[in-house]
């Protein structure tokens, strides 16, 4: 996966990604398309929005670029297909972020998410014991 610009002021998937480049991956992901041509993801955003074909087309090819597709020949055009699912791209997206940060603020960043666990419930207090136990295993 290729490296992201993280944008602040933006939330999930838009953190990393533009707008258009966001509004598609949600029609992959959320069609479950193992693989798919501009014209069906065209389709379904021309449904919400006025769109080009040539807009959709550009960005399609920009996450091919980015490494979030794959793609074939097929006749004159090209089929896509997602490289990531949606959880695994958040994942790496989650990740890079805290890799790039100085070993004191992925300190704090690890005590911020401690401090959010306030609220957290058993269940999910259970699955981040068995991350560490596994964690502490690997380490071994």
């Amino acid at each position: 996966m290729s490296h992201y610009l993280i944008r602040p002021d933006a939330t999930g998937l838009r953190a990393a990604l533009f707008d258009l480049e966001a509004d598609i991956m949600e029609v992959v992901w959320g069609r479950r398309w193992d693989e798919f041509a501009v014209s069906q993801v065209h389709e379904v955003l021309a449904s919400e929005r006025d769109i080009a074909y040539t807009t959709v087309m550009t960005t399609v090819s920009r996450l091919f670029d980015k490494e979030l597709l794959a793609r074939r020949k097929d006749g004159k055009r090209y089929l896509y297909s997602p490289v990531l699912t949606r959880d695994e791209f958040l994942r790496a997206m989650t990740r890079e972020v805290l890799d790039r940060l100085p070993a004191v603020a992925r300190d704090e960043a690890v005590s911020y998410l401690v401090d959010s666990l306030g609220d957290a419930d058993a269940e999910t207090l259970d699955r981040l014991e068995q991350l560490i136990l596994r964690r502490k295993q690997e380490l071994k």
